[in-house]
C-alpha cells in the first residue's frame, strides 16, 4: 500500500491517504530506457530550432578578387566573403531546423506513471485538499509551501485549473513550478524533488492518464 501525507488548505497535516496503484505502483521491464527515450523526445520538442548563420553567399561584401593570383608573392586569396577571412561567411553554418519528434501516447503515459511511482517510493509526494487564493499573494503561497515541504529542493505543484490568483501567487517563488494536471509530463516530475498535488488534480490525472 502506497501512502502520502495529506495537508489542509492552510498547510496543516491531517493524516495519510492511500495513493492509487494504477499511477503510483507501476513498473515495466526497462524503466530507465523508456524514461531516457521519452524525455529526450520531450526536450527535443522544446527546442526552437531558429538559429541561423550566414554562408559566404549571404554576407555583405564585394565579390571582387582581392589581388592577382600570381606575382604579388603572397598567398592566393579570393574575395572578402571567404570563410577564411574575418567577417566572411561560415563554411557549414547552422540553419533553421525542426527538432520536434512525435511522442507515442502509450510511452508518454507509461513514462509518467513510472516517474510518479519513483516519487512515491521515495515518499516525496504530498496531497493538498485545495488551493484557492481570493487574490494573488506570494506571502501566503510561500507560507503554504514552507509548511508542506520545508526542505530545500525544487517543488512541483500540480493543480486542476488555471486560476489567475493561484498562478500569480506561486510565480515569483524560487524553485517552485506550477503545472496543470492534464498537461503533466514525466520530465517535470523527475526534475523536481517534491511533488505537491491537489486532491482534484489527482482525480484529473487519473481521468486523463489511466486508460
Amino acid at each position: 500500500m502506497i501512502e502520502a501525507i495529506k495537508y489542509s488548505a492552510s498547510g496543516d497535516n491531517i493524516g495519510k491517504v492511500e495513493l492509487p496503484e494504477t499511477l503510483f505502483a507501476v513498473t515495466c521491464n526497462n524503466p530507465n530506457a523508456l524514461l531516457y527515450e521519452v524525455i529526450n523526445m520531450y526536450r527535443a520538442n522544446q527546442r526552437q530550432g531558429t538559429v541561423c548563420k550566414q554562408t559566404r553567399g549571404e554576407v555583405q561584401g564585394s565579390t571582387r578578387k582581392l589581388f592577382a593570383q600570381k606575382g604579388s608573392g603572397r598567398a592566393r586569396m579570393g574575395n572578402l566573403r571567404t570563410p577564411l577571412r574575418h567577417g566572411g561567411g561560415l563554411a557549414f553554418p547552422p540553419r533553421p531546423h525542426d527538432w520536434s519528434r512525435p511522442i507515442p501516447t502509450k510511452k508518454k503515459r507509461l513514462a509518467l506513471k513510472i516517474a510518479l511511482s519513483m516519487k512515491a517510493k521515495l515518499e516525496n509526494i504530498c496531497l493538498v485538499e485545495s488551493i484557492n487564493f481570493a487574490k494573488p499573494s506570494t506571502k501566503q503561497a510561500l507560507d503554504l509551501i514552507r509548511k508542506i515541504a520545508p526542505e530545500k529542493g525544487r517543488k512541483l505543484l500540480v493543480i486542476n485549473d488555471s486560476n489567475v490568483s493561484n498562478v500569480n501567487s506561486f510565480a515569483n517563488i524560487p524553485d517552485v513550478d506550477l503545472d496543470r494536471a492534464d498537461r503533466l509530463f514525466a520530465y517535470e516530475v523527475l526534475r523536481c524533488k517534491y511533488l505537491i498535488i491537489t486532491v482534484d488534480a489527482l482525480e484529473k490525472i487519473q481521468e486523463v492518464f489511466v486508460k
